[in-house]
């Protein structure tokens, strides 16, 4: 007899059979792997980007780093390195902490939150970045200030509704887990939070793998229930390392993301296996240890795309 969560698999494992059989032009397109790159910390963006191309990835999640008009990543030098090694920009993994928290109390620090976003659209749109990856909260914050936190949130980013609408950048709602922010820990939870938000260009969802496992009954039938609202999905495993090293079940995972049809319209699976830090963000401003992170790159992209054509040729 199966486990209930063995139920579920195999529910999808049948649905991609039955896709796969009656609509195979549906699996022809592959999923597309990007990187999100804010995870090597402290190095230059052209050894990031060197390392990607290297491993066969022609697509980057940017950190998102224009937190000034002064700091972050320099437009003329992003556009020359892409040039150079022929990568092309997914989108770009927003970085809220306590200082730019769409949530607080403080008005002042709204603000630069508001400003940070508008900014970071504003450089994705000239770099042709697709999205923008948006939390709720401050992360390395699970406490809530207080109650209001979601509808001061969500009327924050609907502030900035004049950039999305100039640049066509959408925003993507990221849920994480409850050890690390104190609201929108799940998929029902970023749609609730979009729909409160009410804005035509707050309208997607950024999922990852090791949030879902924490938060979600089932992280394939998560990915079902976000359907076309998805556009990015981190990847890690469930000791959030490399996948392949943990006991996440990444066949179920891709069997979803190709029954609600990630493969033709654009959305991009982006491994971020960053280790289980309550606040991440210390990767982002350590040294990178580039022979650690080659090789972490090299063998994700491997496993990944091992289990991928394992799924389409013998599932």
């Amino acid at each position: 007899m199966l486990q209930n969560y063995e139920i579920k698999s195999q529910k999808i494992k049948d649905d991609f059979r039955k896709l796969k059989e009656m609509s195979p032009g549906a699996l022809e397109k592959k999923l597309t792997l990007s990187w999100s790159v804010w995870m090597f910390g402290i190095e230059s963006f052209e050894n990031s980007v060197k390392r990607l191309k290297n491993s066969g990835i022609d697509w980057i999640e940017l950190k998102g780093d224009q937190h000034t008009a002064y700091s972050g990543l320099k437009l003329r030098e992003v556009k020359k390195v892409l040039a150079a090694y022929d990568l092309k920009v997914s989108g770009a993994c927003g970085m809220f902490s306590k200082e730019n928290d769409l949530s607080s109390n403080s008005p002042f620090v709204v603000q630069k939150a508001i400003d940070y976003i508008k900014r970071q659209v504003e450089f994705l749109a000239e770099v042709g970045g697709e999205y923008l990856i948006v939390v709720p909260s401050a992360v390395g914050r699970p406490t809530a200030i207080d109650s209001w936190e979601f509808i001061r949130s969500a009327s924050a980013l609907k502030s900035c509704s004049d950039v999305f609408e100039q640049t066509g950048v959408k925003i993507a709602i990221e849920p994480i887990r409850s050890a690390e922010v104190s609201i929108v820990h799940s998929i029902e939870q970023a749609q609730r939070y979009i729909e409160t938000v009410g804005d035509k260009g707050v309208q997607h969802i950024n999922a990852d793998t090791y949030h879902m496992l924490l938060e979600e009954t089932h992280i394939g039938e998560s990915i079902l229930s976000a359907g076309n609202q998805l556009i990015n999905i981190h990847i890690a495993d469930s000791n959030r390392d490399a996948p392949g090293t943990g006991m996440i079940d990444f066949d179920t995972v891709i069997r979803a993301l190709y029954l609600i049809g990630f493969n033709k319209r654009g959305g991009y699976v982006t491994p971020e296996p960053l280790g289980p830090f309550p606040d991440p963000y210390v990767l982002s401003n350590s040294p990178c240890n580039q022979e650690i992170m080659d090789k972490l790159v090299k063998d994700t992209v491997s496993y990944f795309l091992s289990r991928e054509e394992e799924v389409l040729q013998n599932n």
